[in-house]
């Protein structure tokens, strides 16, 4: 399967994300959704966040052009609010996975279809 069925089918195509993108850990997008862009500082911001959260605690989530307060960082996941809508990123062995949702889906909605994609890719080696 190509990086861009993940976004669109596993992941916008849930019904539950309105838009995602895959990042590889080196940087570069590897698939995002139409018109979903982020920008290289906000890719390695994003990365640095799961080597030391302090920075993303204090300052919130950068993507997209958009601006999350920070609800959790740890090596695994980072997730963002910012009014009704909000961010769940996961970090896989070789890429970061990121779902934006929007009102009326609930976090635990789009938390458990990002990261549930996060611990298939972590099984099969990505």
């Amino acid at each position: 399967m190509s990086w861009q069925a993940y976004v669109d089918n596993n992941l916008v195509g849930t019904g539950k994300i309105s838009k995602a993108a895959i990042l590889g850990l080196q940087g570069g997008v590897w698939a995002a959704s139409s018109g979903y862009t982020i920008s290289p500082e906000e890719q390695k911001a994003l990365t640095a966040g799961y080597v030391n959260s302090d920075g993303v605690q204090a300052n919130g989530v950068r993507l997209g052009g958009q601006k999350f307060f920070c609800l959790q960082a740890n090596k695994e996941s980072i997730y963002g609010k910012k009014g009704g809508d909000g961010v769940v990123t996961a970090k896989c062995i070789q890429c970061i996975l990121v779902g934006e949702y929007a009102a009326p889906t609930q976090p635990g909605e789009a938390t458990k279809v990002v990261e549930g994609l996060a611990d298939y890719l972590r099984g099969v080696g990505y």
